[in-house]
């Protein structure tokens, strides 16, 4: 029978901006088990005034005083996966998603986001969320007043481990073992893959987001703390159609999605392009030429975000079309 164990937030469980293979586990489940992750967001420099009422987790506030600071992203884990091994795959089911506060963050700053010489100045917005509408009420628009935008909560970082000789990394570079993907499509509901580089796979998740649009090109989507429900499967070799999971890759209820991250523009394109071809290559008759073909015909391609030194592009194939 299926278990379900539930990590709140503590400084015990937090790790604030890395990844690393020899970060002590914060919780062991088997396969197929549920695991439940209260995720936080936010350093000591974006939180609201005290005159604004808006609360702030008070972990939150003790992670700011205890908890190193080693990168970007304040993230939960790791959680081993009994039986995970080097070259599984490692299947995340997002069953749910929980707004964990009533108001998120959105800003930038000098030398950051896409359009840095244009907007050399800090700026940050606290913009709060209503949990039972679903939406946020921004403070400008066309309403006066501001203006409202449906949320569509996510997780921008879900990963494993890295591969052990990478060290500690910090989690604002996605790569090969997930981490700061920034994929809006990866709302409750869909699935995530990912490569195991290490025993237990050990994933970890944070940088909660409210709502976010392609690109993310100001550095921030609307950063709120989010608790996720996690289902995490081992799949062992990669499955029949992966004996080697090489990136990160998911399934929404309508649509295969393959990434591609680089420095360059460019070549998280051609990854992205890569990765699908040899996608639809392992379960179809089509051969590769075929598929590059069909890719261009049928396979739309978007900016996934521009922000994070590693860029990211996926491709949405629409289930159905192949197979």
């Amino acid at each position: 029978m299926p278990k379900t164990t539930r990590v709140d937030a503590s400084v015990d469980v937090i790790r604030w901006g890395a990844f690393d293979a020899s970060f002590p586990t914060v919780a062991e489940i088997d396969s197929g088990d549920t695991v439940v992750l209260e995720c936080l967001s936010g350093g000591p420099e974006v939180m609201p005034p005290r005159e604004s009422m808006m609360a702030v987790h008070p972990v939150l506030r003790e992670v700011h005083a205890k908890t190193p600071r080693l990168g970007a992203h304040v993230i939960t884990g790791p959680v081993a996966v009994n039986g995970a091994e080097p070259g599984d795959m490692l299947r995340v089911d997002i069953d749910k998603i929980e707004l964990g506060s009533d108001w998120g963050f959105c800003g930038f700053r000098p030398l950051f986001g896409t359009l840095p010489e244009d907007f050399p100045y800090r700026r940050t917005l606290h913009i709060p969320a209503d949990r039972e509408r679903m939406v946020c009420r921004l403070p400008f628009g066309p309403a006066e007043g501001g203006m409202e935008l449906p949320l569509a909560p996510f997780f921008g970082v879900m990963g494993v481990a890295p591969p052990r000789e990478w060290g500690m990394i910090n989690t604002k570079e996605p790569r090969a073992h997930g981490g700061n993907l920034d994929n809006k499509e990866l709302v409750a509901g869909t699935t995530l893959y990912l490569p195991v580089f290490t025993e237990g796979a050990m994933f970890s998740a944070g940088d909660g987001h409210g709502v976010q649009g392609d690109g993310e090109v100001c550095i921030n989507a609307l950063e709120i703390n989010l608790t996720g429900t996690f289902t995490l499967s081992v799949v062992k070799g990669g499955g029949a159609h992966d004996p080697i999971l090489r990136f990160p890759r998911a399934e929404t209820p309508t649509h295969y999605i393959t990434m591609g991250l680089n420095e360059d523009l460019d070549l998280a394109m051609k990854q992205a392009l890569r990765e699908m071809i040899a996608f639809i290559c392992s379960r179809s008759n089509l051969s590769d030429a075929d598929a590059y073909q069909f890719c261009s015909l049928a396979v739309d391609f978007a900016v996934t975000q521009t922000v994070n030194g590693e860029k990211g592009v996926h491709g949405k194939l629409k289930k159905g079309l192949l197979f």
